[in-house]
């Protein structure tokens, strides 16, 4: 298996955590960040949740309940999500953090234990800074839906001003709809599903999601599912994306490892390159939900264990080279 972030550092790149103070946070997990650039500016999302994940990695200390354990306040069953927007200097210290105000569209009661918008991704359309994951806590069953958020940004705060939660494109009773990719440079684009390839276009005006692309699939070893964003890369399109290998424990119980892949398409919607699977710090669950380019090297975002948040620095030629593999 390969360490990427052991191969980006041995190349000259850069690790950076992302922390907010614990007295926001209580201590428990902060997760899955993304990241976006504006005018030079680097900006990171931060999920929060009101819990601590504990993953038995080599299975010497597992829970009765099995290898993955969730540890949440005793007074609140359910698996709270908020999100905080972050400003970082140029030495990628977070110099800015505000949660993100979402108080005028959360007056309802939740009905799912999963609650809030969930792994994020920060982006801009048509001028217009948005969010975008998924939430499952309309209905006693968790159906998940991606939701497209805007947000505005003032001195003191962040608000949350539009959400349109969008209809999957061809089946309307599909259960959960999760880790689309925005596409950056086409506004309202989304690769729906990496493998095949299907692009769909949303629409929140009239409220609808179509299809635009439906490419063949290659061989890969597993379903390959969304990551980061979509971002150009010369005459190509690239993005992380994530495949998980689930299983069950020595006494049955549930289990997964994460894998990571670089995809490359051409414009038309093709995959014609990617890399081999690979783990950033050798964690069993670890998720990568951001890339951006600054200079010469890419900035890519992700969390282990969904308790510590990172930038990783890496050149654009160390992610080539590990692509041309």
């Amino acid at each position: 298996m390969n360490n990427f972030v052991k191969l980006a550092l041995d190349n000259g790149g850069s690790l950076h955590p992302l922390i907010i103070p614990s007295e926001l946070t209580n201590g428990t997990g902060v997760m899955n960040p993304s990241i976006y650039i504006e005018d030079g500016k680097v900006i990171v999302l931060i999920r929060h949740v009101n819990y601590t994940f504990y993953h038995s990695e080599a299975k010497l200390f597992q829970h009765q309940w099995g290898p993955l354990t969730y540890v949440h306040p005793e007074h609140d069953m359910h698996l709270r999500t908020e999100n905080y927007y972050c400003e970082l200097d140029e030495n990628y210290n977070i110099t800015r953090y505000n949660k993100i105000d979402t108080s005028e569209f959360d007056n309802y009661e939740p009905k799912w234990e999963f609650v809030g918008l969930e792994d994020a991704r920060i982006f801009k359309w048509d001028d217009k800074l948005y969010t975008s994951g998924v939430r499952r806590d309309l209905d006693t069953i968790g159906t998940g839906r991606m939701e497209l958020c805007e947000i505005t940004v003032s001195p003191d705060t962040v608000k949350e001003v539009s959400r349109f939660r969008i209809p999957p494109p061809n089946n309307p009773n599909s259960y959960c709809e999760k880790n689309w990719m925005p596409i950056l440079d086409l506004p309202y684009h989304y690769v729906k599903w990496t493998n095949p390839t299907e692009v769909v276009k949303v629409d929140p005006e009239t409220q609808t999601c179509q299809t635009t692309s439906l490419s063949e699939a290659i061989a890969l070893p597993r379903d390959i599912r969304g990551g980061s964003q979509v971002i150009s890369w010369g005459d190509y399109y690239l993005a992380v994306t994530h495949e998980v290998d689930l299983f069950t424990s020595e006494v049955g119980r549930k289990d997964a490892k994460y894998l990571h892949r670089f995809i490359v398409w051409d414009k038309d919607w093709k995959i014609i390159a990617h890399s081999q699977e690979f783990d950033f710090m050798d964690g069993h669950v670890e998720f990568c939900v951001g890339i951006a380019e600054q200079g010469d090297d890419f900035l890519i975002t992700y969390s282990f264990q969904d308790n510590a948040a990172y930038l990783l620095k890496v050149s654009k030629q160390v992610v080539q080279d590990f692509i041309d593999e």
